[in-house]
This record gives structure tokens, C-alpha cells and sequence, in this order.
């Protein structure tokens, strides 16, 4: 029995909605390993139990099933926004969360983060997953921390992004690489927070704003 398939048969179930869910990503998207699947998922709606957040804000949509994985450790009356950048994807996405027993709880929108966020005024963010454009980790981090209540915590994904952030040649990494490899080392000198790297799947980040 391979590792994942120990710990998978050892946490709590996928369910069928996530399973089914999954499945249609890998066969109808490209990239979808994309998905946070099973472990992740588990996990993003852990960390939603423990922080009790009541506003949550993704960067980074896609197909909708880390959403989906939050929006279910959501308690009643919490919001979750959504932002996806390619309107492509809604067809896809949105009929996927508006059939999930979490409808009334996310909120998809289609464009830019950068620039939606700040137009709806959103403050007091409890929770953030930053899963987006590796090139904009670095923007999306500090247009969200003001942003972000005392406290609060930013979740940022593929901060190990495959093990390229251990290469030494610089020269030869792409710009996905570089921006990953930028907003680890702008955190690990960023005393306005606490983090601490977790490595599952490829790699989460865990960031608690300072009181």
C-alpha cells in the first residue's frame, strides 16, 4: 500500500459530491492535478473548523473543490468569496457549486483579485487561500494583509512548487518558479507575521497575522 493510500483510507471520507467532483476535473480540464483532492481537502476543511472564520476570501478558483472543502467546515451564517480569473472556467465551475449543499455560503466571481477585492471593500478577512497565478503571490499577499482582521490567517498553496524551490540556478527557472521562490523568502523576513511551512502535497504555507 503506496502512503497517500494509507493516510486517504485513515481521514475522513471524500464524500461523493467531491469524489464525482474530482473525477470530472481530471477528465474534462486541463492541469488537474490542479485540484486540492482528497488529503488537501481534508485538510482546508480542518483548518476551517479550527479557525471558525467568518468571512473567507480564495484566490484562485478553478474548479471549485478546495471551495467546496471550506465552504463545508463553514459555520452558519459565514461567507466565502471566490475569485477566478479566466471566464472560461465558469461554465465549468459554477454549476459545480451551485449544486452543492454550500451554494448559500460561496459567492464565484469572475476577474481579477487585484482589482475586485479591493473594489467590494472587503475587510475584516478572517481566512485567505491564496492558490492563484505563482507570478502575483507576492501582489496578492500584500493587497490581502491589510485587509486581513488581527489574527487572521493566509493559507498559500504550491509554496514547494515540485521541489523547484531548492534549485540554485536561478537563470534557468521559469517566472512561476521565481515568484513562488520570492514570496517564500519575503515571508521567512516578514515579522508581521508567523508561518510555518507544512509539507503536504506541494506544500501549504500557513501565515497568522500578529495580534
Amino acid at each position: 500500500m503506496e502512503l497517500d493510500e494509507y493516510i486517504r483510507t485513515h481521514i475522513d471520507p471524500e464524500g461523493d459530491y467531491l469524489h464525482r467532483l474530482y473525477r470530472d476535473t481530471q477528465l474534462r480540464l486541463s492541469y488537474g492535478q490542479m485540484a486540492s483532492g482528497h488529503i488537501q481537502g481534508r485538510l482546508l476543511k480542518m483548518l476551517t473548523r479550527m479557525i471558525r472564520p467568518k468571512l473567507v476570501v480564495e484566490l484562485g478558483t478553478f474548479s471549485g473543490y478546495s471551495a467546496l472543502c471550506m465552504a463545508e467546515g463553514l459555520e452558519d451564517g459565514a461567507q466565502l468569496h471566490t475569485f477566478e480569473i479566466y471566464d472560461e472556467q465558469e461554465d465549468f465551475t459554477r454549476p459545480w457549486i451551485e449544486g452543492s449543499p454550500y451554494a448559500d455560503k460561496i459567492q464565484m466571481h469572475i476577474g481579477d483579485a487585484l482589482t475586485l477585492i479591493p473594489e467590494m471593500g472587503l475587510t475584516d478577512i478572517d481566512m485567505a487561500f491564496i492558490d492563484a497565478d505563482k507570478r502575483h503571490y507576492i501582489d496578492f499577499y500584500e493587497m490581502l494583509l491589510p485587509r486581513m482582521r488581527k489574527g487572521g490567517f493566509v493559507i498559500a498553496d504550491n509554496t514547494l512548487w515540485y521541489g523547484h524551490v531548492v534549485e540554485t540556478d536561478t537563470r534557468e527557472s521559469d517566472q512561476q518558479t521565481q515568484g513562488i521562490k520570492a514570496f517564500n523568502e519575503l515571508l521567512a523576513k516578514d515579522d508581521r507575521v508567523e508561518k510555518v511551512i507544512v509539507p503536504v502535497r506541494d506544500g501549504l504555507t500557513l501565515i497568522r497575522i500578529k495580534d
